[in-house]
């Protein structure tokens, strides 16, 4: 066989990654995601990598609702939206979720990957300048990379000076964009809205938000990272997503203002070649979005978890950054070491999912714990047994 055939290649790589240890291996649920689960040969463990961070992927009020949706609707519209119609149901939902964004209104697709490949490109001109910070998810890197601008820039992580300078050195573009996670997802850390919104103001600037993993987490009433920093309603463009927080199933928004939206309903590819969301989906995150309305029960229990399991790793010498939201990054440096520390805790019916390239940099390996608010106290207190254990 050729030694550069893909075949050849492919091969190579998957040898080196069981042989170093680092290989990823998919586990197999056999029910419900929930604060614990089944793994297909593990059994019941209790779930710390989940992005249920509100436990209502199986909510009986969004089951419900999706099964009224599926009953109602069916499976899905079959073709994309501007060619077979658009179903209440999505009308509904978008109308929930500008009121939610405090935006004037929203378009939902059926990833909010698909949301950033939607809006970067088609909002960005020839003549504009990106501004996209360093540890900004895949999703926004390959949607600026799908758009076309005079330039993409990064800026430190956070780094407001670095980023005015930026502004400041390409003054003369039609538009500048600058693009950023609300909530990082490997780091736990916290975008500084304010300064971010401020900055774009003095430099005539616009801001994006990602706020896939602050939007039910953050803020008072769980809004997310704009309403954390107090600027809810105050950012230019913000996506988000439906699979995690808001019901756990799948789909993402892009929120914004009339104008906006309507432009990505007519130039946006995702949204002109792929099907809407389907009716199960839409309907049960509509519920899930008035769940967190209703009242602050959720997220104030969240946040108690919260709490709970960041004060009893800094009691067993884990080193956890200071943080608000439900990610707690706990640094190990090396892949396999850390791929070894997530088989020790599964062992001890733990699950917590090791995280190295390419998903983050080589040498910055880590376990990643995910809080969810369906965690009661007995299954944090063995949550943190374990870590003891381990």
């Amino acid at each position: 066989m050729d030694p550069n055939s893909f075949e050849a290649r492919t091969r190579e790589l998957l040898e080196e990654l069981h042989a170093s240890g680092t290989y990823k291996p998919l586990r197999y649920l056999t029910g419900p995601m929930g604060a614990a689960v089944n793994i297909a040969g593990r059994g019941e463990v209790i779930c710390l990598c989940s992005n249920n961070y509100l436990g209502l992927a199986a909510h009986p009020e969004v089951v419900a609702a999706a099964h009224d949706g599926l009953e109602r609707y069916g499976a899905g519209t079959a073709s994309v939206r501007f060619i077979c119609g658009t179903f209440d149901c999505h009308r509904e939902l978008e109308e929930t979720i500008a009121a939610f964004s405090s935006t004037e209104a929203a378009l939902t697709y059926v990833s909010c990957w698909c949301a950033n490949e939607a809006l970067i490109p088609t909002v960005v001109g020839r003549n504009d300048v990106i501004f996209s910070d360093e540890l900004n998810h895949a999703s926004i890197i390959d949607g600026c990379r799908l758009a076309r601008p005079r330039e993409r820039l990064v800026y430190g992580h956070g780094d407001l000076d670095d980023l005015d300078a930026k502004l400041q050195a390409h003054a003369d573009a039609d538009a500048r964009w600058v693009i950023t996670d609300g909530v990082f997802s490997m780091e736990g850390a916290v975008a500084n809205l304010r300064g971010l919104l401020d900055l774009c103001r003095r430099r005539d600037a616009r801001l994006i938000v990602d706020d896939s993993h602050g939007v039910g987490v953050l803020g008072a009433t769980g809004r997310g990272t704009a309403e954390h920093c107090g600027v809810l309603g105050e950012v230019d463009a913000i996506t988000g997503t439906l699979g995690k927080a808001l019901g756990g199933a799948a789909g993402g928004y892009v929120a914004g203002s009339r104008d906006l939206i309507d432009l990505l309903i007519q130039r946006s590819r995702p949204s002109l070649f792929s099907n809407a969301l389907p009716p199960t989906v839409a309907c049960g995150a509509r519920k899930a979005i008035e769940l967190v309305r209703r009242d602050t029960a959720l997220v104030d229990r969240l946040r108690a978890n919260i709490a709970a399991i960041r004060e009893g790793l800094g009691k067993l010498g884990f080193e956890c950054a200071e943080s608000p939201t439900a990610i707690v990054p706990i640094m190990i440096g090396d892949e396999a070491e850390a791929i070894r520390q997530s088989e020790r805790l599964l062992e001890l019916g733990v699950w917590v999912v090791a995280f190295g390239y390419p998903v983050v940099p080589k040498g910055k390996a880590r376990l990643r714990v995910q809080v969810s608010a369906a965690l009661t106290d007995e299954q944090i207190a063995q949550v943190l047994e374990a870590f003891g254990e381990l």
